[in-house]
């Protein structure tokens, strides 16, 4: 039996409103002006030989006393890449108890079903510290469905560790022409050893990252990130049950294998100060990327996904960028 369509999946679970408003959010993010007809006016200038006369604009020119040509601006489609960080990390537990490549996989079915609306480019550029899977740009529901079933075959819990810095470079490399990069990795990226890679990526192209948070073992309940959302709904008003962590059942951090006692959860100093150390850490991602100029937002659930990627590009849009 056919696996069924990814992008059918995304569409029948989200809301159609909000959907067709983070689609808007997208057009127009790639302007260019030029000479001649188009969907807006940029500026004027002086008329030179060889322009249409049909663009001459008389008002203009008989204030200035010279012919004067309208110059128009184009809206072209966006070109899309998306990084996917399938380090070993991303099949922890997220703070809305999903397995956190869950979550990362409904960001990217959610960009490319936006991608697939307006017949935009997308390609793909995933991995870790072991390897990195490409596809190239392309459009249309086939390309979209490959790239996506590629992304979910990635994830692996045996696989090495993440390395961000190198699909960052990666892309760099490959994207010739000046693109909306979307990364999705989790809370704790992107870090100092990838901010020199992200600072060359973002003097070329428009950089978004998206982040999933983990889970919060020491807290009374799921969802008690150091960030805030930005969708502007808190989680249960999404649909998330807000439920406390299992205090029975043993739990092993993903990365280094190492497993964390039952009874270590029930001290105060240590979940003070795993919550300190968590909040220092939020606070210097978000600086780092704020000194890039990179705009970000956390995703606590697969419940979180659209309210907060609609919350990202229309604050991008906002700042003008």
């Amino acid at each position: 039996m056919p696996a069924r369509s990814r992008l059918a999946l995304v569409r029948a679970r989200l809301e159609l409103p909000t959907l067709r408003r983070a689609t808007g959010l997208l057009d127009g993010r790639h302007r260019a002006v030029w000479k001649g007809h188009g969907d807006e006016v940029d500026d004027l200038h002086v008329y030179t030989p060889g322009d249409d006369v049909g663009d001459i604009d008389w008002r203009a020119s008989a204030r200035s006393a010279q012919p004067v040509v309208k110059r128009y601006v184009e809206t072209s489609n966006v070109t899309l890449v998306l990084v996917v960080d399938t380090g070993r990390h991303m099949t922890a537990t997220s703070a809305g108890g999903e397995p956190k490549h869950e979550v990362a996989q409904l960001v990217a079915d959610v960009v490319a079903h936006l991608a697939h609306q307006r017949g935009d480019r997308v390609s793909l550029v995933a991995g870790d510290a072991g390897r990195v899977v490409e596809l190239p740009s392309g459009a249309g529901t086939t390309h979209l469905e490959v790239l996506l079933r590629r992304v979910q075959r990635t994830f692996d819990p045996d696989a090495p560790e993440g390395d961000l810095a190198r699909l960052l470079d990666r892309v760099l490399r490959g994207t010739p022409r000046r693109s909306l990069v979307v990364v999705v990795t989790d809370e704790a990226r992107p870090g100092e050893a990838d901010e020199r890679a992200l600072a060359r990526l973002r003097t070329r192209h428009e950089v978004m990252v998206v982040q999933v948070v983990d889970a919060d073992l020491f807290a009374a309940g799921l969802g008690a990130a150091p960030g805030s959302l930005a969708g502007g709904s808190a989680a249960t008003e999404r649909g998330r049950p807000v439920v406390a962590p299992p205090r029975g059942r043993r739990v092993r951090d993903v990365v280094t294998g190492w497993s964390l006692p039952a009874y270590l959860r029930g001290r105060r100093a240590v979940r003070d100060a795993v919550a300190a150390a968590r909040t220092e850490r939020h606070a210097q991602v978000e600086g780092r990327l704020r000194r890039l100029g990179v705009r970000s937002v956390s995703v606590e659930s697969t419940h979180d996904v659209l309210d907060e990627m609609v919350a990202l590009l229309g604050r991008s849009r906002r700042a003008g960028r």
